[in-house]
């Protein structure tokens, strides 16, 4: 599920934007949830490479009893530190280990379970703390065995495996193509606005992400903590979303931030191209700051999009179905909605 750069006021606060949601059955009755943050991250982005924000609270939620509100959250919290003085250099030198005194600008983080009860009791515990994030690929002088720094940063937390760091981004969008009117490639030449086809383009080859990745056992997630064998049984559906959230007020003063209140969620990522392609910009930066539970009032955007009213415009005589259609959508509602 992704959203890049999807609403006015996220787009001008990257490091707190969602890029991506993942989740999957794994081996041994587990199930893989990854969120992404800060996209398009540009591999050579020294010397202040890219990282995760101390300042934003950034977690993974599951819903287990399908009223699309958070059974189980784990929150990451960072910490950076710069550990040599006096100097501009992300390292001094080659990195070999997460311990290597080469290595200036640094990152650990927290990590918690939080479990949401009847009548909103919480239970919250500690999975990890001061764990680390692996340096982000430099290059072959700086990261000579980059692949071994990243897996010494996976972290195994009795039943739970967690990694924080950076990688690339695995979504595959043509970006430059598809916001360029609505282009579609490789049949543009049918575009009202005629050009040579081609082939697509991914703009996102060649950039990365921040990505949080969880391991969790199945019965960590379900309700009643069952590994049901039917999936059709109500137990077998979880819904999971990831979010960002900034605390009230931000204070600078000689150079050093601060945050203090309460925490406000800035984003929101759990179905795919919904804020970016579905709600109008006018409501993006709303949508984000939105809860699940409350998307019914958005229900009108899906069910008559506005791209289904463009294509065939844009496309004359190609989507002639589209362009007859004039019902609400209830495939899209019963996708995106339920």
């Amino acid at each position: 599920m992704s959203s890049h750069r999807e609403a006015p006021a996220i787009s001008k606060d990257p490091v707190a934007d969602n890029t991506d949601v993942y989740a999957f059955r794994t081996p041994g009755n587990t199930v893989t949830l990854i969120a992404c943050y800060l996209p398009v991250e540009a591999p050579a982005g020294g010397p202040n490479f890219y990282e995760f924000g101390d300042e934003v609270l950034y977690e993974i939620h599951i819903d287990n009893d399908r009223d699309a509100k958070p059974n189980v959250s784990y929150q990451f919290r960072f910490t950076t530190v710069n550990t040599i003085a006096d100097t501009f250099l992300y390292n001094v030198g080659p990195i070999g280990s997460l311990t290597d005194p080469n290595w200036n600008r640094r990152q650990t983080y927290n990590l918690t379970k939080v479990v949401t009860g009847p009548g909103s009791s919480k239970k919250t515990t500690t999975l990890g703390t001061g764990l680390t994030t692996p340096p982000v690929n430099i290059g072959p002088r700086s990261t000579p065995s980059y692949e071994a720094l990243a897996a010494g940063a996976v972290h195994t937390l009795n039943s739970t495996k967690v990694f924080a760091g950076q990688r690339a981004d695995a979504f595959f969008v043509d970006l430059g193509s598809v916001f360029d009117l609505g282009t579609l490639r490789p049949f543009q030449n049918l575009h009202l606005l005629v050009t040579a086809a081609d082939d697509g383009v991914d703009a996102l080859a060649n950039a990365n992400v921040q990505a949080l990745a969880l391991q969790v056992p199945i019965s960590d997630l379900t309700a009643g903590g069952v590994v049901p064998a039917d999936v059709l049984n109500a137990t077998a559906t979880i819904g999971v979303w990831a979010t960002a959230s900034r605390q009230r007020v931000l204070t600078i003063k000689d150079g050093v931030r601060q945050s203090v209140g309460p925490w406000e969620q800035v984003s929101r990522l759990g179905n795919p191209l919904v804020n970016e392609v579905i709600i109008p910009l006018a409501r993006k930066d709303e949508w984000n700051a939105d809860k699940p539970d409350g998307d019914s009032e958005y229900a009108q955007y899906v069910a008559r999009p506005e791209l289904a009213a463009l294509l065939p415009v844009l496309y004359p005589g190609v989507f002639p179905n589209l362009a007859g259609l004039n019902v609400d959508r209830a495939d899209l509602l019963a996708i995106l909605l339920t």
